[in-house]
């Protein structure tokens, strides 16, 4: 079997990218490159491309905005399956927001605004897509994706399509029933409130300010590096344990906050490992707490 010729078969070939560096497709901007990433438009496509992939026994990546991976310096040579724009349509039924998987969380945030819908604002500025945060369940300033989901619908790993209400997601802190499954989420319901447009446009621009004043938006990074330990914040943590400005190479735990490891320029991925390695130990030696990567770490034989 031609493997790239079966792919084609399902893809066409302006949505397979063979060969290119994935420091492209991360907002850490960094990664080795990738052997192929295909680009489904609909889950028909991906439940085919699950199909062949089990049929020949190949192990398979999927992601979406690539905004909490962080990629090794040598590469995937695995297929990437990336739910991207072409699978980023946003519909509307009453109060009911339907996004597709690739759609950005800003931009269904800012769907929800125009239409005077509340409830989303919290998301306008978190940089992941609806697939990836509802595995994830995203959430900022006191917001999450479980207060608002209805349905998620997805293809499992056995290349059939499910549809499960908001209650069946199992929400958690940073978590879903759906998180690390092997199921591929392709569309997401989520029921809003109806609300004054100006209203939601300045909460909006609110957290946005907020995020500005307070994140190191203006480095490459995947967000917040580290989940919330109980009882505690991992920032607050770092911070105390003196790690701010921290560096390996490029790689450096942020002077404006200390959650986010950044890529201060040239970063690798074996620079951003180092850092967060030294964070963990050094916090755990000081506090006696033990922080758990947000980030999830991708690299050839992972």
């Amino acid at each position: 079997m031609n493997f790239f010729s079966e792919i084609e078969k399902i893809i066409p070939p302006e949505r397979i990218i063979v060969g290119e560096s994935m420091d492209k497709y991360t907002t850490f901007r960094i990664g080795g490159r990738a052997d192929v990433i295909v680009e489904p438009a609909n889950s028909g496509e991906i439940c085919a491309l699950v199909e062949l992939f089990n049929s020949v026994g190949t192990p398979y990546l999927v992601m979406g905005n690539g905004s909490n991976i962080l990629v090794s310096d040598s590469g995937l040579d695995l297929p990437v399956i990336r739910i991207g724009k072409s699978m980023s349509e946003i519909s509307l039924f009453e109060t009911t927001v339907t996004a597709q998987a690739g759609a950005a969380l800003s931009a269904v945030a800012n769907f929800a605004m125009e239409n005077s819908l509340a409830g989303l604002e919290f998301a306008a500025g978190i940089p992941g897509t609806v697939g990836g945060g509802v595995i994830m369940n995203a959430g900022a300033y006191d917001g999450e994706l479980k207060n608002v989901v209805e349905a998620v619908s997805f293809v499992g790993p056995d290349g059939k399509e499910y549809v499960v209400s908001g209650d069946e997601m199992e929400f958690g802190y940073r978590t879903s029933a759906l998180q690390d499954s092997g199921c591929i989420v392709t569309a997401v319901s989520l029921v809003l409130r109806p609300g004054k447009r100006t209203e939601i446009a300045e909460k909006m621009k609110e957290l946005n300010s907020r995020r500005r004043e307070k994140q190191p938006l203006e480095y490459p990074s995947a967000g917040s590096t580290f989940k919330r330990p109980a009882g505690h914040y991992a920032g607050t943590l770092i911070q105390e344990a003196g790690l701010k400005g921290y560096t390996v190479g490029g790689a450096a735990v942020s002077e404006k906050h200390a959650g986010f490891v950044i890529n201060k320029g040239g970063a690798t991925g074996a620079d951003v490992l180092a850092v967060m390695d030294h964070v963990i130990k050094t916090v755990y030696d000081k506090s006696g707490v033990i922080l758990e990567p947000e980030v999830k770490v991708w690299g050839k034989n992972q």
